[in-house]
């Protein structure tokens, strides 16, 4: 008998040993690819940066994982919402956005959710891989006169920020006269749902910052200004007034 339960003791002992190891591979490893999205209208642009071009605020792992994973489940589950939905499916994100009322019922939070994230994440990556610092011209201008100055739009967009309970964005809305307002949306709406256009946004779901700052949302928000690339929000800037500025 004590033959049969050293030999028990030993056998568990390594059906565990085991177990750790395979658990520790299997969370080492990486994450499958999504499947792949159904045929439609709509497709995961590649991101114009390498993963690693946000360090300064956003590891590279982080980046991988929203871009690829999250943003790129928005746009499949855009597309399997669209499927027999024509009319809705040849319009632009932007038209898509503004017209929800229209969206049959038996879609429209599918297409809402996910539209909004599609929207809101081709805008996130669109402003960031920049070395941040102030804009310039017109856009500082703007932030000026409606925003207080740079101190104080940074200031005011941060408690925005920071004022979201649980998931949702922050952004800086944009009229066609260029005036702008801070604004902030739950989950993955976005102000084209309410025919306003975005200027600029942060993504305050926990997913983008996690990995890196648990639950220190606080310096997520101080540090995502280090990597804004002005430029790129001028440009949209100067769409908006123009009337080319989709999403």
């Amino acid at each position: 008998m004590a033959f049969i339960h050293r030999r028990g003791l030993l056998l568990g002992a390594a059906a565990l040993g085991a177990f750790a190891i395979t658990g520790r591979a299997q969370a080492q490893a990486p994450a499958a690819a999504p499947a792949p999205a159904p045929t439609g209208p709509f497709t995961l642009a590649p991101l114009p940066y390498a993963f690693d071009a946000n360090e300064a605020a956003i590891d590279a792992r982080t980046m991988e994982l929203h871009w690829r994973f999250h943003h790129g489940a928005q746009v499949a589950n855009l597309n399997r919402a669209l499927v027999g939905q024509d009319a809705f499916a040849a319009m632009q994100l932007d038209e898509l956005l503004m017209n929800l009322s229209r969206v049959p019922e038996a879609v429209r939070g599918a297409i809402r959710n996910n539209g909004g994230g599609h929207a809101n994440h081709t805008m996130f990556w669109e402003i960031m891989g920049g070395r941040g610092g102030e804009p310039t011209g017109d856009l500082l201008a703007a932030i000026n006169r409606d925003l207080g100055g740079m101190t104080e739009f940074r200031n005011r967009f941060n408690a925005a920020s920071m004022g979201v309970f649980g998931s949702g964005w922050a952004f800086v809305t944009v009229t066609p006269s260029g005036t702008l307002a801070i604004a902030t949306r739950p989950n993955q709406d976005n102000p084209l749902m309410d025919g306003q256009r975005v200027l600029m946004g942060n993504d305050v779901w926990e997913h983008a910052y996690y990995l890196r700052y648990q639950n220190r949302r606080n310096e997520y928000v101080s540090n995502w200004w280090n990597i804004l690339n002005w430029d790129k929000i001028a440009a949209r800037y100067g769409a908006a007034m123009a009337g080319t500025l989709r999403v």
